[in-house]
């Protein structure tokens, strides 16, 4: 496993310590009702050496900035990063221990916490971005499906419907044959993604039934989706396993290089700024280490103003950054294709999409209860929650895992030390963890956290109600 370490030979003598007001008086921030889910103060870490876990993608960018900026050490800090062959053994490292904390797919977490594979109570303080995700096919594929597409000017219209691939999908049932697609995991926020534009287009892309033995995830599936590494996804497309895939980037933009795909639409044209990653620690960790984590969390909270700040500025610099051999380690022009505010689709047809990596505008750092709730709709939707669950419990599920209480605690204290403003964060005063309902789907229809069951109601294809496999 690739990694970097700050090591104690560059340790600081002196760990600058913060102490905050819980009240914190003057702050128009701050209100009495939130005032008590914190503690009142960061005090000085109880761990100070870290080891750090994650895959090779761009949204791991908060971590390498916390890294290289010194954002770690300015907290007292001294962190290890990690490479991790894939997401399975990262969250299996986190649960022993063998990790601090890792980033996640939103969907471990939640997955790991209601026993959906490996049992483990892990949870979250802080969203590493938003959007970041594309869906890319062969170009034989694309070939099949280009008739399909309205074109102006000479080039597709997007966003691509899933009904564009529809017929092509038809056609390999009629002779018999598999379509094959590729996600990185059975709780990836690309599996879901690629799922719901699927379904949207009326392509089944099948259930799971665990409490029959059933993870394939193909039950009545008219497209079969399988597990493939991020890193992976372009060669094994390219030797024929699979016709495309869903991943985060580069490697979309890298099938694109090669020339042996075409990225069709991004999860930006799925649902609008949706969450991606997460930064997941076990819950066992964080309470014995509850000011690392903050501290962990403030540095994380710089990073990602720092990726964003002054209309994405610093980008450049992240790519440069991102491309070194231990982080993602592909090459600049890859990463820069999407990271920069950019994004290629057909070879030669790149358009303006700037927030196609988001890592702080919009509240994106925080983790939102409907965000959560979300993805455990689409874990009912597709099987892997095999019984119906009231609306109370998606809540209460979302509660556990996801703490934005301790989220505050590390935002309080960069107000304070003037790190950052007040209007950098949700207005803790009002803050409920819901989002208004969100309407921008591929499908058009709306997403309201409050009412998870009316909403899996809603869907044209995937379980609902009381039926069960």
């Amino acid at each position: 496993m690739s990694h970097i370490n700050t090591g104690s030979l560059i340790k600081r003598a002196v760990v600058r310590t913060v102490a905050i007001s819980v009240m914190l008086a003057s702050s128009a921030a701050t209100s009495s009702a939130f005032a008590e889910q914190v503690d009142g103060s960061v005090g000085w870490p109880e761990k100070e050496e870290l080891t750090f876990g994650f895959i090779k993608l761009t949204d791991m960018a908060p971590l390498a900035i916390a890294y290289e900026k010194r954002f770690f050490e300015d907290e007292g800090l001294y962190v290890t990063l990690e490479a991790q062959a894939n997401w399975k053994v990262l969250l299996d490292r986190v649960i022993d221990g063998e990790l601090d904390g890792a980033h996640m797919l939103a969907g471990q977490p939640l997955g790991a916490t209601i026993g959906y594979g490996t049992q483990a109570d892990i949870i979250t303080a802080f969203s590493m971005d938003l959007n970041g995700n594309g869906i890319t096919v062969s170009n034989d594929v694309w070939a099949q499906m280009k008739p399909n597409i309205a074109h102006q000017d000479g080039k597709p219209v997007h966003p691509i419907q899933a009904d564009a691939l529809k017929p092509v999908v038809d056609q390999y049932k009629r002779e018999g044959k598999s379509f094959k697609m590729g996600m990185v995991f059975p709780v990836s926020t690309h599996n879901y993604e690629l799922r719901y534009w699927l379904a949207a287009g009326g392509i089944h892309p099948g259930f799971y039934a665990p409490h029959k033995g059933d993870t394939s995830g193909q039950i009545e599936a008219d497209a079969l989706l399988s597990v493939t590494p991020p890193p992976q996804m372009p060669a094994t497309m390219e030797a024929g396993t699979i016709h495309g895939y869903c991943v985060g980037e580069p490697w979309n933009q890298q099938a694109v290089f090669k020339g042996i795909g075409v990225p069709v639409i991004t999860d930006y044209e799925i649902w609008k700024n949706n969450p991606e990653k997460v930064f997941g620690v076990s819950k066992t960790w964080a309470e014995a280490n509850p000011n690392t984590h903050i501290r962990v969390v403030k540095a994380m909270i710089r990073a990602a103003m720092w990726l964003d700040e002054n209309n994405n500025a610093n980008r450049k610099a992240a790519v440069k950054i991102l491309s070194k051999p231990q982080y993602v380690g592909a090459d600049e022009e890859v990463i820069a294709n999407s990271m920069v505010g950019t994004f290629e689709y057909e070879k030669g047809d790149v358009r303006d999409v700037p927030d196609f990596n988001v890592f702080f505008r919009y509240h994106a750092t925080y983790p939102f209860y409907s965000d959560a709730i979300w993805y455990l709709t689409q874990m009912r939707r597709w099987g892997q929650i095999a019984e119906p669950k009231p609306d109370s419990w998606f809540m209460d599920i979302a509660k556990s895992v996801y703490r934005p209480d301790i989220y505050a605690q590390a935002a309080l204290a960069l107000i304070q030390e003037g790190k950052a403003q007040p209007s950098d964060f949700p207005d803790f005063d009002s803050e409920t963890g819901f989002k208004p309902p969100q309407t921008e789907f591929i499908d058009g229809i709306t997403y309201d956290g409050s009412q998870p069951n009316a909403y899996l109601e809603s869907l044209a294809i995937g379980l609902k109600g009381e039926r069960k496999l």
